[in-house]
């Protein structure tokens, strides 16, 4: 089985240019540093290592074809959101596999589209190793060199690709907060996309913020396929069920979710940071070592931590709470959701059960992020 990378969201990112700075001498918020980070596919099944055989499009029309006996034969979503009803999308003979997910944000245990986005992920991954992720994004592109304006039109055509890969997923996924997840990813990747022959640096923002998605969507796609999401999910207290639900949308057209500020947007950095400091100590121990093999120090650090990532997710789910944006209310939720599970999971861990954080970490940073992108002109 491929291990989970190490260490607790503390790659060293590059030096950040504008934006939302960390308090001195603390790490940069998450969704800084690499955009894109490749993840594992699925474990090997039994009987043999999984072999690829299908291609782009036959993986769509299967995937397609399990949502449809999904929704048939189960008549309403167990695993991930779990509502049942309609919403705009015109309920259960929609266009959109996830029409009758009306019901509060948890954790997702299986969802049918992740086969086909991890390789969009890592693919895109790939695309951004061509110098881009060294890049000083201060630097506009009035001042750009040719082989920087070479690595942002590479990088910009391998966004503008992802999301045309990934908005056929939009309408697969039977999980109202994974669509969403995929209709935000394209929406930023697009924008900046679209900014770069005209880029400056407030326009990196949208970057991050696209980058963080990806992270989210491939963490909870990683925790689904390794069961980590399915061994913890039972015991995450439920989460309100929303009042208000966001349209589907075109997802040929995505819009981003904020394109102003948020009124909740201080206190979300406000709490982003007070995170950041005091899980510090923590997040600099090794996260492939199962509970059973802590050393005392380990375990005195998580003891330590276990109490602040509570008050966390309870602060973010207020947080979401407040807002009056029904996106930014399930992207709250599903922070505090997968915090939660990993404070449930910490007593038996094992190293797949990072991907629980990894979800949260990059959750988190994303909200921070859209509210900086939200305050561009």
């Amino acid at each position: 089985m491929t291990q989970p990378p190490n260490g607790w969201g503390n790659q060293p990112p590059p030096p950040p240019q504008g934006g939302w700075q960390p308090p001195p001498g603390q790490q940069p918020p998450p969704g800084w540093g690499p955009m894109h980070q490749p993840y594992p596919g699925p474990p090997p099944k039994k009987g043999g290592a999984l072999k690829w055989i299908l291609g782009g499009v036959a993986l769509l029309a299967v995937i397609a074809v399990t949502v449809v006996l999904t929704i048939t034969l189960g008549g309403r979503d167990n695993n991930g959101n779990g509502g049942a009803g309609g919403n705009t999308a015109s309920g259960s003979d929609s266009e959109f596999a996830s029409a009758n997910d009306t019901g509060p944000v948890t954790i997702i245990t299986e969802d049918p589209t992740c086969a086909a986005w991890i390789p969009i992920n890592n693919t895109l991954a790939d695309a951004q190793k061509n110098g881009w992720l060294d890049r000083d994004p201060s630097i506009p592109a009035t001042s750009w060199s040719p082989e920087l304006r070479r690595q942002y039109q590479e990088v910009g055509q391998a966004l503008t690709a992802a999301a045309d890969q990934t908005e056929p997923l939009v309408k697969l996924t039977p999980h109202r907060v994974v669509r969403e997840l995929y209709t935000q990813f394209n929406a930023y990747a697009r924008a900046y996309a679209d900014a770069i022959p005209n880029y400056n640096s407030p326009h990196d923002q949208f970057a991050r913020t696209a980058g963080s998605t990806a992270a989210v969507l491939s963490g909870l796609c990683t925790a689904a396929e390794y069961g980590s999401g399915a061994a913890r999910a039972p015991l995450v207290p439920e989460a309100p069920a929303p009042s208000n639900i966001a349209p589907a949308g075109d997802p040929a057209q995505p819009t981003r979710f904020l394109t102003e500020p948020d009124s909740v947007c201080p206190d979300w950095e406000s709490a982003a940071n007070e995170f950041i400091a005091h899980s510090a100590a923590w997040r600099r121990t090794p996260s492939d070592v199962p509970a059973g093999q802590w050393s005392d120090e380990q375990k005195k650090l998580t003891d330590e931590v276990v109490p602040v990532m509570r008050e966390s997710a309870d602060t973010f789910a207020s947080l979401g709470q407040r807002s009056g944006n029904p996106i930014l209310q399930d992207f709250a939720l599903l922070v505090a959701q997968y915090r939660r599970a990993f404070v449930q999971a910490l007593p038996t861990y094992r190293p797949a059960d990072k991907y629980l954080f990894d979800t949260t970490w990059r959750g988190m940073g994303m909200v921070a992020s859209a509210c900086k992108a939200a305050e561009i002109s």
